[in-house]
């Protein structure tokens, strides 16, 4: 299995910015075509709405992408990284409509209330991950 096809499979990734404050790094759900990974920002309960990962992507566009699995077995232990650069696209632009649709099908609750914020793309540079002996069986 590539590094690609294990973050795809992945249903939850972390996305870490870096701002004048340092790293921010936030848990998010998204979706993979080809090598730009999708996240959009949803209703979701947040505590403000200028989210300090879209004002960090727009000062330095550099994002890294992480989704791992833990397991007490640590034979089943795995992790796969996407880094690249973050696009902002504006609610309503053909590519940010593909990428709801494609969130949308990916997640269940995604289709009663589809994301109507900003979305990010990050365009993936560098696909890179690991697996202990026994996550790699299949592979």
């Amino acid at each position: 299995m590539t590094a690609r096809e294990r973050f795809a499979g992945a249903r939850v990734a972390r996305l870490a910015t870096a701002g004048d404050d340092g790293p921010h790094i936030v848990p998010i759900v998204f979706a993979v075509a080809g090598d730009v990974v999708y996240h959009a920002v949803d209703h979701k309960p947040k505590r403000t709405t200028a989210l300090k990962r879209l004002a960090n992507l727009r000062a330095d566009p550099r994002a890294a992408l992480l989704a791992d699995a833990y397991d007490e077995d640590w034979e089943r232990l795995w992790w796969a990284r996407a880094d690249g650069t973050a696009r902002i696209l504006e609610p309503g632009a053909a590519e940010a409509r593909e990428a709801v649709a494609l969130l949308t099908e990916r997640y269940a609750q995604y289709r009663a209330r589809p994301p109507e914020g900003e979305v990010v793309a990050v365009d993936v540079h560098r696909w890179s991950a690991w697996a202990s002996g026994a996550s790699t069986a299949g592979t």
